[in-house]
This record gives structure tokens, sequence and C-alpha cells, in this order.
């Protein structure tokens, strides 16, 4: 089965081609993203009505050129799945629209594809996936989630954040030093110039029971520790690496203690804080010390792209599930209301 995949959540237009006859990494035909992060630079954030306008007139020649590159007619697609949410719901109804409108024309099931379960089975397109019972690790600029999965579709959520995502925290913390929009993956790469220890920010939550996260008193050490410096560049990298040290150290804390309770050691780290060196150098580590394994998607898999909705999808349309031809998206979403594959 030939799936094309649509994702339109926020601020990214994926698509790609899923080829289920195909195994491993060669099953993933074609994909492209577009990024409006120059669109919305110089808002400091992403502006939703923007964000739809701009997946209107990127999502139809991304898919022209993602069929071109698969060497496919769109006659060929057997199959197509979209994200249903959750996200900004003007950008989900983009991409919704133009999938329900392809399926039909086409005389070809549609399903409507959880934003989150894409990130987390993004690692089974890879070599040697994971097998069930495993841990998600979703950390992301919208999520944090520490996740059971007993099977494909069959979710436990054993921990959250209480208030800033791990990714939404970079992305604060780098705006407050005065690092450009988008400020993660520039805080993130200033780091690594950074000298360990020289600032030491507490690990939150690590000293009491429980799976849950808090970032947003990370920000407020980080705003008085720069207030209070002299605020030289080196001092930037330096306080950049102390914060990335405390996230990194607090997320592999949980996540061992995640392993404990679910009765596995295997780790699965999908989202676009996944993409982290040093968050993988880290649960790498501390899944080898357990005799485990920490799986992670290829970088380029890690931030929102089309490749993970056709992937998950197609699992889906495979297993006899569709959904009803309506234009219909849920920007608030459970996953674990979602039915097992």
């Amino acid at each position: 089965m030939r799936v094309l995949g649509i994702e339109s959540s926020c601020d990214e237009t994926g698509v790609a081609v899923y080829d289920t006859a195909l195994a491993g990494p060669d099953a993933l035909r074609a994909h492209a993203v577009y990024s409006q992060i120059a669109l919305h630079a110089e808002y400091g954030g992403v502006v939703p009505e923007l964000a739809s306008r701009d997946h209107v007139r990127k999502l139809l020649p991304l898919i022209r050129q993602t069929l071109a590159e698969a060497g496919m007619d769109v006659a060929d697609i057997d199959g197509v799945a979209y994200t249903a949410g959750p996200g900004l719901v003007g950008a989900l109804l983009v991409g919704a629209g133009v999938a329900r409108s392809l399926a039909w024309a086409l005389e070809v099931p549609a399903v409507g594809v959880h934003h989150m379960e894409g990130h987390l089975l993004a690692p089974l397109m890879e070599d040697d996936p994971p097998q069930a019972p495993f841990v998600a690790l979703l950390v992301s600029g919208g999520h944090t989630q520490l996740v059971a999965v007993d099977r494909i579709g069959q979710y436990r959520l054993l921990g959250e954040t209480l208030d800033d995502a791990a990714g939404e925290a970079f992305d604060k913390t780098a705006k407050l030093m005065g690092l450009p929009y988008p400020g993660g993956p520039q805080l993130a790469a200033l780091a690594e110039r950074g000298t360990p220890g020289r600032f030491k920010f507490t690990r939150p939550m690590t000293d009491r029971p429980g799976l849950d996260f808090s970032f947003s008193g990370l920000k407020t050490q980080v705003l008085l520790a720069w207030r209070d410096s002299d605020q030289s560049e080196q001092t930037r990298a330096d306080i950049a690496r102390g914060f990335e040290d405390a996230v990194v150290d607090t997320l592999a804390i949980k996540c061992e203690r995640a392993l404990d309770a679910a009765g596995t050691d295997v780790i699965v780290v999908a989202g676009g804080v996944g993409a982290n060196k040093r968050l993988r150098a880290k649960l790498q580590q501390m899944a080898a010390r357990r005799g485990g394994r920490a799986c992670f998607p290829r970088p380029s898999l890690c931030t929102d792209n089309g490749a993970m909705i056709a992937f998950a999808g197609a699992l889906r349309l495979e297993a006899g599930q569709h959904t009803p031809p309506q234009v219909q998206v849920t920007p608030r979403w459970d996953m674990a209301t979602l039915p097992a594959v």
C-alpha cells in the first residue's frame, strides 16, 4: 500500500509517500518539509492565521514535488493519511481538507492520524525497530510526555509536564538571553561552547517521587543568572550549557524511573528535542547501563514531518481502520482514546 501522508498541525508543511511493500528506511519513498520559520520570525512565535494561509499556498505544490521525487503519479496513491490533531485548528483544517478531497477524488481510504502518535512511531521506520512493550519520551516544543506503549495504539500516560514543554522552555530561555527565533536550536548550538559546571541549575521535580515534569522554574533561574552576570558571549554560552545540562539530566532521571515503572528497558525518544545530541548520548548511556536500548528517529524525522504521518496512517489503513468522509479535526486529543492496531 502506497500512502500519502500530510502534516499541517502547526508551522511546518510536511508531505511524504510511504510504501508498505518495502522494508526499513527504503519504505519511505520520498518526503519533503516546508518550514515557516522565516514567516513567523518577526513575530517571535507562530501566528496561527498566517500559518494556515501558508499551508494553503504550499501544500499542493509540495504534494506534486514529493510524488515526483517518489516516481509516482497521483493515481498511484492507495491511501491518504493526514494529521487530524492535536494542533492549530485552522492549520489542521487545511491538511484535512486537501487529504479528504484527494481520497474522495481517487476513491481510496483516508485516515486521520494523531500528531503525537506519529512522533511516537517515527523510530519504528528505522532498521531494527523496537518492539512493544517500551516507554516513549515525546519531547517537543508543545509536549513533554512519558508514555507506556503496550502495543501500537494502546498507550498509557505515565507523566507529563505541568507547565512548559521542554522545547518551549528551550525557546523561551533563548529569548531571555537575546537569541533569535526559533531559540531552541540556537541555544543548543551555543551550549556546545559553554563551560560545564560554571552555572548549576536545579533538576526540577527529581527530588520527589513521580514522573511529571516542570520546566518553568528553570527559566527564572536563567533570567536571574543572566541579569546578574557580565552578559559576555562566553557567559551566555556557559548559562546555555548549564540550562541544557539541567533539562537533559531531568529527562534522563525521569526516563529511568519510567522504565522501572513500566517493567521494560527499551526507551523510544521522538519529537523535536529528540534531535538534541546531549540528550541522545545521555539516554544511550542510561539504557546501555541497564542492558537495554534507546531508540531514536533520524534527525530529519524528529521535527514535524509528513513521513511519520504516512507511516502511522499506513499501519492503521492496513489494519482496516479509516476515518469517515467529513472534514473533521480535533485540536485537543487524548492519545489514550485511540483504538489499538
